[in-house]
């Protein structure tokens, strides 16, 4: 006789149960609120006190392609192609170490003062430039800790950057459209996206927070809790006890089949003493 032995495999299957997590969740809301709150707080103090402001002051630059220039004081598509493909090509100008060494020189001979300190570096992080609405106006602007030294690195760009254009490109000049204003309105931090991002990820953290927290409970919490999870039926149940006097004995099991959980908590009465008379 031959036996065959069959081995069953046994698999272990996680089952999350989402209503219970959101129960959680729901009955904790007072935290999920704290915790935003909180990081709104923390968000709005870090715009407000640790960051440092930085202001912007721009000024913008026509630029002209005199080689390709109408006589008949039209300008054709052609030409207005040729100069915004210029205005990429200046900010190329713009970037580089030779024009901040100028831009520093301009500054000292206009008298306004500037940090030594100073590195390209630092320079090619302020200065930023672009097409202003695809035309062939270029926009210069510049970002720092100074709203007066931000409009005097602006201004001081336009005349060395007019210089270097007439030096590389023959035919190819800029003019002056708007200068630099100092503008005391600070472009950042902003400290109302600071305080909505702090809300969010306070809120959004305490609900993962929470949420974990849930699945991590192994409490039996009711006999619906050993139904649905486990699916034994349940056996007995010893409910609160209140005695007669007011002290309370509260210890609750759940009995279930093949499975058991438990959680406890023990009180007992004060002990009666009889007085015996002789």
């Amino acid at each position: 006789m031959e036996i065959n032995n069959r081995e069953t495999d046994s698999k272990e299957y996680y089952v999350v149960d989402w209503l219970h997590i959101l129960k959680s969740i729901a009955s904790r809301a007072w935290v999920v609120a704290i915790c935003a709150i909180v990081a709104a707080a923390i968000g709005f103090s870090i715009a407000a006190f640790l960051i440092t402001p930085k202001y912007s002051a721009s000024i913008m630059i026509y630029v002209d392609n005199v080689s390709s220039g109408a006589t008949d004081g039209n300008v054709s598509s052609s030409q207005l192609t040729a100069a915004q493909s210029l205005v990429k090509t200046y900010g190329v100008f713009l970037d580089n170490e030779t024009t901040f060494e100028a831009v520093k020189q301009q500054l000292k001979n206009d008298g306004k003062p500037i940090s030594e300190e100073m590195s390209y570096r630092d320079f090619s992080d302020m200065i930023k430039s672009a097409p202003e609405q695809d035309t062939e106006v270029m926009r210069v602007t510049v970002t720092c800790d100074d709203p007066e030294m931000a409009a005097d690195i602006a201004n001081a760009i336009f005349p060395v950057l007019e210089d270097r254009i007439s030096e590389i490109i023959k035919g190819a000049s800029v003019k002056s459209v708007q200068k630099a204003i100092p503008d005391y309105n600070k472009v950042s931090p902003g400290i109302a996206k600071y305080t909505i991002v702090g809300f969010v990820l306070g809120a959004l953290a305490s609900v993962i927070a929470l949420a974990v927290a849930a699945m991590l409970d192994k409490t039996i919490h009711d006999e619906e809790y050993v139904l649905q999870t486990f699916g034994y039926p349940i056996l007995a149940k010893i409910p609160n006890l209140i005695d007669t006097d007011g002290s309370k004995h509260y210890y609750r099991h759940y009995y279930s089949y093949g499975h058991r959980r438990h959680r406890g908590y023990y009180q007992t009465a004060p002990a009666k003493t009889e007085n015996k008379e002789g």
